[in-house]
């Protein structure tokens, strides 16, 4: 087994005192990383996996072999491919499945846990049909306490205990606060944040400009082009928040450019490693081949294109629009690339522009 990095206890804030019963629901890399840090916080808490391999891995021999078999995990983490066992006096919630499975997850909830149960949304994403966030989806079959936790996080990085600070967004304070105390820990910090809108969102179209990244990786571009796409790409993700009443500070901070640069540069980004198939020439069942996980940012990309284009919203979203471009109608990436830096010319910021700053 690799040994976790061990670190010296920092004062980070208020740890977990209280036990709580607490069920994971997706035993995938996300899933798994966040059940250990509640077992670890001495909560209870069972994980829910379909796979019976994986219930047997984590359960006699403390690991999950299809995405940790290096990382030993805390021995009072149960696993189940029962639901219904799984969810057993559950009080809090976790969905750690992806976008398209959190309606048909939300549809069983409904019927085996009490509506007033803390959920906690952990899915970066957009429904395609409905044009729906996770949390919305959630909503939608009457659970009211649900809190998102997003941020920077690679579960690979997480489950090493390596240091991550990620967001607890919630209208409802106590309910974030909650959220933040239950995995609080030395090595995991918890903000809070009120502007839900704004973290989901940026958690979502991050993905877009992510495949981005990987698309000019693929293409051997170099850091200039990288650092004027996460650049360009902020820009464009706070566009998209402020016009659905998001916070624009929220952008700035761990669920907005924390999330991005990550996501845009990490070689454990699976939208990242897909752009970069797709950007070597591959197809989009190709490259999912290759990175063997969801790629949420391609339904992601397709889900806000067609929102534009349906509600004609007058929304300037230049990079979204080339990638839909290169996914879905066979564009030649290098052709992407080269109309996105040819646009009219325009002024880095136009917000910040005052005609009297000129020295005409």
């Amino acid at each position: 087994m690799v040994k976790r990095i061990e670190w010296i206890q920092i004062s980070w804030g208020k740890l977990p005192t209280m036990n709580n019963k607490t069920a994971v629901i997706g035993a995938g890399s996300w899933g798994t990383a966040l059940a250990n840090i509640l077992a670890e916080n001495g909560h209870s808490t069972k994980i829910y996996a379909r796979d019976k391999r994986v219930v047997n891995s984590i359960n006699n021999e403390n690991y999950n072999f299809k995405y940790f078999p290096e990382y030993q995990l805390n021995p009072n983490l149960k696993a189940s491919d029962n639901l219904t066992d799984t969810l057993d006096e559950a009080d809090i919630v976790v969905i750690s499945v992806p976008t398209k499975a959190v309606r048909e997850i939300s549809e069983k909830l409904k019927k085996l846990v009490d509506h007033n149960t803390l959920i906690v949304s952990t899915a970066k994403g957009i429904e395609e049909d409905s044009f729906k966030v996770n949390s919305e989806i959630i909503k939608d079959y009457g659970f009211n306490n649900v809190v998102v936790l997003s941020g920077p996080t690679h579960a690979e990085e997480v489950i090493a205990e390596i240091p991550t600070a990620v967001v607890s967004a919630s209208r409802n304070r106590e309910n974030a606060e909650k959220v933040q105390d239950l995995f609080m820990t030395s090595y995991f910090r918890v903000y809070t944040n009120p502007d839900v809108v704004g973290v989901e969102l940026g958690g979502a179209v991050k993905n877009v400009i992510a495949l981005a990244s990987g698309i000019c990786d693929g293409l051997n571009f170099g850091d200039n082009t990288l650092a004027a796409l996460i650049t360009r790409g902020l820009r464009e993700l706070s566009r998209f928040v402020e016009y659905h009443s998001g916070n624009k500070m929220t952008t700035s901070g761990l669920s907005g450019m924390g999330d991005l640069v990550v996501t845009c540069t990490s070689n454990h980004s699976r939208n990242r490693r897909f752009g970069i198939e797709i950007g070597k020439g591959k197809s989009i069942e190709e490259a999912e081949n290759e990175v063997e996980q969801v790629v949420e940012g391609v339904k992601t990309t397709r889900a806000i294109f067609n929102w534009l284009q349906k509600e004609k919203i007058n929304l300037d979203m230049p990079i979204t629009y080339q990638v839909y471009q290169v996914l879905f109608k066979g564009k030649d990436p290098y052709k992407a690339v080269e109309e996105l830096m040819l646009r009219s010319r325009k002024h880095e910021m136009e917000a910040v522009v005052d005609n009297s700053l000129w020295n005409i």
